[in-house]
């Protein structure tokens, strides 16, 4: 009888402790996915933004909006 109780005892605590450790490992891998995410919202993007705004701003400036003549040719052969 104390056996027993002594084992559910045991399978209790190790449980605790393994639903610690995957609960922790879990809440590190989210939170570094957050911080990636974060990153690369918050500092990647605008400056992909600003220099997608100032390529289209060229290229209406110089008036090549559309594809040249080879570039097509070679578009179509690929």
């Amino acid at each position: 009888m104390i056996g027993t109780l002594l084992t559910f005892l045991a399978m209790g605590i190790v449980s605790i402790v393994v639903v610690w450790i995957v609960l922790s490992v879990v809440g590190a891998l989210l939170g570094l996915t957050l911080g990636i995410a974060g990153f690369l919202l918050f500092k990647v993007a605008p400056v992909m933004l600003v220099g997608w705004v100032v390529l289209k701003l060229l290229a209406r400036v110089r008036g090549r909006g559309a594809l040249s003549a080879a570039d097509r040719k070679w578009l179509e052969e690929g």
